[in-house]
């Protein structure tokens, strides 16, 4: 199993310091692949770095950590803030941020967010092996049965193109986001975001074969917070990114 790169954001240096020590990163199988004190920099870091994990605070000098974020288009974050301010928090959702920790960050609670992250990100490396695609798009179950799950994947279908996530699923089915994760996964054979993630690519796939919309129209039509964000999920599942995929046609 490979260890996932970190990458660490932070202006207070004795936090900083304090979580690459008290982390035990080797034993949750990550390695932390570079840190920085501002959000110009770290966006640099997160460039050249390309970590599977960001974990930054929302108050930074230069640039905020969500515009770090959206303009480095990470996929996988975590944030610390002083700040309980929920238009953060609603933009930290919308840009797909994993957890939202309040500070001073609690190690255990840290380390808990981390192993959740971990896993869902091998598990969903593990998965991608298995999923297909051509030309028409990627191919999704067509045979669900469960009635909880057929309700999900619907009001995924209708709602695609907004800033959802798994507690909109959770609400909507009326169970907590732990069960209705673990039976996502169980019935469909991947987990929420992936599942969320394929629907708006296919939906992009159409977008660029009938239309001359460009790359920043599509990538907001189909509800990926950035283009960036757009163009390196498609990549990862297309083998090429949205204007490739254009000239190809």
């Amino acid at each position: 199993m490979r260890k996932l790169g970190v990458v660490l954001v932070e202006d207070e240096e004795l936090i900083l310091e304090e979580l690459k020590l008290t982390i035990p990163w080797d034993s949750l199988n990550l390695e932390v692949a570079g840190s920085a004190g501002n959000g110009i920099d770290g966006a640099d870091l997160i460039r050249r770095a390309d970590p599977d994990i960001v974990i930054t605070d929302i108050r930074l000098p230069g640039k905020s950590g969500l515009e770090m974020l959206e303009e480095a288009a990470v996929e996988h974050g975590i944030v610390l803030s002083g700040y309980t301010d929920f238009s953060y928090m609603q933009k930290a959702i919308r840009l797909g941020v994993f957890d939202y920790l309040q500070k001073p960050v609690d190690s255990e609670e840290l380390i808990a967010s981390l192993e959740k992250l971990r896993d869902m990100i091998l598990e969903e490396e593990r998965s991608q092996n298995e999923i297909k695609e051509d030309s028409d798009g990627i191919a999704l179950p067509d045979k669900v049965q469960n009635h909880t799950i057929r309700m999900a994947i619907d009001f995924i279908n209708e709602n695609y193109a907004e800033s959802i996530g798994l507690q909109d699923i959770a609400s909507i089915t009326h169970v907590s986001e732990n069960y209705i994760s673990s039976l996502f996964r169980e019935e469909t054979g991947m987990n929420f975001l992936q599942y969320l993630n394929i629907v708006r690519i296919n939906q992009s796939l159409s977008l660029l074969k009938t239309t001359s919309m460009n790359i920043t129209e599509i990538a907001s039509e189909t509800g990926f917070p950035t283009p960036g964000y757009f163009t390196k999920i498609f990549r990862r599942f297309m083998k090429k990114t949205p204007s490739e995929y254009r000239d190809s046609l």
